[in-house]
């Protein structure tokens, strides 16, 4: 057990398996495809789910993997837990090998057993193994092999030795190999009631898929059973390397003593677990980013958005003054990026998103502090604050509930930590129902047998837009059938399309497919299923189609030139974008269709008017010049190391298509193949100059750190333009001016309309407090009061603002002295809001946000909010006033 560190056990793991003829797959990413049951990649055979149930067919038998994988969000949730065992982890690489119906137990378990104790040099007397409890033949194969006694081999009765895929599937028994770390670790070995103590170690799972749950009550033989196994990286790590705790490792050990170095201060007994935690999370939401996850308020990106600014509370627990998570990425990418080259790739995008997350959570801090005053202003020592409110300012603010509790300690109120435990259940059921899901669409799993009979389509469209082809197969409403005829919609399968399918942004191309007899079906989208099967969908305008039937096959011509020129338009503004706001910028999504163009990318703030201004004149210099567009297809690496740039969290194959175009621009920072390099499989113009005009029509946000850049093309463009001019013209026209003066003459409009509802704001202020129209049992003129000797001034005004109703309570209290002030703005909708303020001498008898929710639910309103001395609510139904006013009389009347 000598090995260095975790970088070599991953590759002897792997290259042992491939000198045993397994195939090194990479790692797939963090969010699955195609498959809604998971949030995230939590297992190493994930990737070969659809291999494992005989839909799809990969061209090796075996196969092995280091799988980055999260467990923080669904089913499958350690977050809680990281930072205070020795165990858990949000973010882990599961080793494994495979055998898709080639080898099964006894050659799975001659390799595991060599691998451990050969190559591992693991202590065999240390070692014992667990098999389910029928499993006679995992228990003859271990003894057999591993020459274990039968205490040394263990027998479970329960599912954590029994693998099932879901409710139907492939199943099996599963063998999981164990070390004993020694008595100075407090456990049992497994099956005992001491196995919860991490004495005993799990640190590699066999599962033998050898049957197919047909029914709940059926099970039956698999004809090709199948091996899947998965060994815990870092829980290996920690058997090499004879420490207790994966945070004791070699790679954790260095990103905690990056910590250390940039907060000034180690870990110590009471800070530890923080420096666990910031280590653990600074992996899971780097990985995250750069497989294209970024932080938000739903699915993927909340459950990122929890992890962040959980390491971000911590980093504060440990006295961070400044945000910290992204001054740490170096680390990170110094320990993995060369076994995860993407890492180093999205180094950038990690570092900024990190920076703006933690910087908009010390916002979110402070807000919760402001929040939590408020809500548990009326308490007093002795008192409990509502657990569901604690929950919403966890949940909804990312307040943690620790910090809810540290906040309200000093005054001696307590956390319902019931109430608060019942809305994390709720939520967390909530959670799990979100992601719950059967897989694939019935309708959809036509295109695997179809897919592994016929094979990939020809696409042909790169060099024409016309051609002929053969029907290969035909499917209606989710099923193969013998034809189509007149009026039929479905799809259709040929051997060879010029159509492009959609993908990588660009909608799938139109047209007809005409052949003898008057066959003609027009084609209204074309799709791609598994990745290279393209998928005709339309409907038959005329004659009969069959297996084998000759096509004419056409694109529409005018439609796809548009479509080129608008994806050639987004590689343009893509790497314009770069130049005129930094490298950071990364391609999040697009749209490429034949009448507008969208690219989502990530940027922390709203682009200027003059930073678009030029990112629009340099994609349209490049456009002038009318530089060739080229394409070549190279190995990724290669392409890559070119300077070519990928979507993050996209996986591709060995060779990719590059798309270079801009030579003539390089004094702009072209690379070695232009100006603009990509790796995309669109379409595309021939020179830059068939692209005509770009213009930018707008600019949005779109998601937390991501903005969205619109934009036309060509005739587009120019009809844009046109449009635009002719409504300058009108305006000019209507402001009688030149189109010149336009936006002065404009300018002067606004500040004069501004002066204009200050002085008419002032004399509604004025009236409503000299003379407003007031209510109340005596109906006095001055709308002033008393309730049980305490003055009470109720007014209910009309055209007032909510800003300006506080500055009326505020004159109100100054007015009256001691007493109360109540509010009722209507405003020209109906609706109503109200402001009540109790003066300082009276706030121990009088609470204004009490007061304030009684006179909302008069006005049709729910809840309120404020400080004891002044607080606001608002409601629908500002007919209602006086009753609101009333209310609050009655309320006074009777404290």
């Amino acid at each position: 057990m000598n090995m260095s560190g975790v970088n070599e056990i991953r590759s002897t793991f792997l290259n042992f398996f491939a000198e045993n003829g397994h195939e090194i797959v990479s790692s797939s990413p963090l969010v699955p495809r195609n498959d809604p049951t998971l949030m995230f990649t939590n297992a190493g055979m994930v990737q070969f789910k659809n291999v494992f149930t005989g839909v799809e067919k990969r061209p090796y038998q075996r196969a092995t993997t280091s799988q980055k994988c999260v467990r923080a969000g669904g089913k499958h949730n350690d977050l809680d837990n990281v930072g205070y065992t020795a165990r858990h982890l949000t973010f882990f690489e599961m080793l494994g090998n495979f055998s898709f119906g080639d080898y099964f137990k006894e050659r799975a378990i001659e390799l595991a057993w060599k691998l451990i104790t050969k190559d591992f040099g693991l202590n065999k007397d240390k070692l014992l193994v667990t098999v389910y409890h029928t499993d006679d033949e995992a228990h003859g194969l271990w003894k057999k092999i591993a020459g274990f006694s039968d205490d040394r081999i263990i027998r479970i009765p329960t599912s954590d030795n029994f693998w099932a895929m879901g409710d139907t599937g492939p199943c099996g028994p599963c063998s999981e190999i164990f070390i004993d770390r020694g008595d100075h670790i407090w456990g049992g070995p497994p099956g005992s009631p001491e196995e919860d103590g991490d004495r005993f170690l799990e640190f590699w799972n066999l599962v033998f898929m050898q049957y197919e749950q047909v029914t709940k009550e059926e099970r039956v033989d698999l004809p090709r059973p199948s091996i899947d196994t998965g060994m815990g990286l870092e829980r290996m790590a920690c058997i090499m390397q004879g420490v207790d705790s994966v945070f004791e490792t070699d790679l954790f050990r260095h990103l905690i003593d990056a910590t250390s170095s940039a907060l000034g201060s180690g870990p110590n007994e009471q800070t530890v677990a923080s420096f666990r935690v910031i280590a653990d999370h600074l992996r899971s939401s780097a990985f995250l980013v750069a497989d294209g996850v970024l932080p938000s308020n739903e699915g993927r990106g909340y459950v990122l958005r929890r992890i962040m600014r959980r390491a971000m509370r911590h980093a504060q627990l440990l006295g961070a003054k400044e945000p910290l998570m992204h001054r740490l990425v170096w680390a990170l990418v110094r320990e993995m990026g060369q076994a995860y080259p993407d890492l180093m790739r999205a180094e950038n995008l990690i570092e900024e998103t990190l920076r703006l997350e933690e910087t908009r959570f010390r916002k979110t801090l402070s807000r919760g502090l402001a929040i939590l005053d408020e809500k548990s202003a009326s308490l007093k020592k002795g008192d409990m604050f509502d657990g569901d409110i604690a929950f919403t300012l966890y949940d909804t603010y990312g307040f943690p509930l620790d910090l809810t509790q540290d906040a309200l300690k000093s005054r001696g109120i307590g956390v319902d930590q019931a109430s608060f435990s019942d809305a994390m259940e709720r939520q967390k059921a909530k959670a799990r129902e979100s992601w719950k899901g059967s897989g694939e669409a019935a309708s959809e799993a036509i295109w695997f047998p179809l897919r592994e009979k016929l094979g990939a389509t020809e696409f042909l469209g790169y060099e024409t837009e016309s051609a002929e082809g053969v029907v290969s197969a035909l499917v209606k409403d989710g099923a193969e059938v013998a034809s189509l005829k007149a009026g039929d919609t479905g799809a259709i399968v040929l051997n060879q399309t010029p159509f492009y399918a959609e993908s990588g942004g660009q909608v799938g191309d139109t047209g007809v497919l005409t052949g003898e007899g008057g066959i003609k079906f027009r084609v209204t989208d074309t799709q791609k299923k598994l990745g290279d099967f393209f998928v005709h969908v339309g409907t038959v305008e005329s004659g009969e189609l069959k297996l084998g039937t000759a096509l004419q096959l056409e694109v529409d011509h005018s439609r796809r030139s548009s479509i080129r020129a608008h994806h050639s338009a987004t590689h343009l503004i893509h790497e314009a974008l770069r130049q005129v706001l930094g490298d950071h910028i990364a391609q999040r999504g697009s749209m490429v269709a034949p009448d507008r163009l969208r690219f989502d990318f990530v940027h922390p703030k709203p682009i200027s008017a003059e930073e678009l201004a030029r990112v629009e004149d340099i994609a349209n210099d490049v456009v002038l010049e009318n530089d060739e567009v080229t394409t070549r297809v190279m190995g990724v690496d290669e392409a890559r190391e070119a300077g070519a740039r990928a979507l993050f969290g996209e996986k591709y194959g060995d060779e990719v298509r590059v798309v270079s175009m801009g030579r003539t621009a390089r004094e702009r920072g072209a690379n070695a193949l232009g100006w603009s390099v990509e790796l995309c499989g669109g379409t595309h113009v021939r020179r830059t100059g068939d692209i005509g005009l770009i213009t930018l029509t707008g600019e949005s946000a779109v998601a937390s750190g991501v903005r969205r850049i619109e934009a036309l093309t060509g005739n587009y463009a120019r009809r844009h333009a046109n449009e635009t001019m002719a409504l300058a013209k009108t305006a000019a026209n209507e402001l009688r001016t030149s189109l010149d003066d336009v936006p002065a003459r404009i300018n002067a409009l606004m500040e004069e309309r501004k002066k204009l509802e200050r002085e008419l704001s002032d004399a509604r202020k004025k009236l409503a407090m000299g003379g407003g129209a007031s209510a109340g049992s005596n109906g006095a003129a001055s709308g002033v009061r008393e309730v049980g000797n305490v003055k009470l001034m109720a007014r209910a005004v009309e055209g007032i603002e909510m800003k300006d109703l506080k500055s009326l309570a505020d004159d109100g209290k100054k007015q009256i002295g001691s007493g109360v002030v109540a509010i009722v703005g209507v405003t020209e909708d109906g609706k109503a809001g109200i402001v009540v303020g109790v003066t300082a001498d009276l706030t121990a008898r009088f609470n204004a946000v009490n007061l304030v929710r009684v006179a909302s639910e008069a006005l049709g309103g729910k809840g309120g909010g404020g400080r004891p001395d002044m607080a606001q609510a608002g409601g629908p139904d500002g007919a209602k006033a006086s009753e609101a006013l009333s209310a609050i009389e009655k309320a006074m009347a009777g404290a």
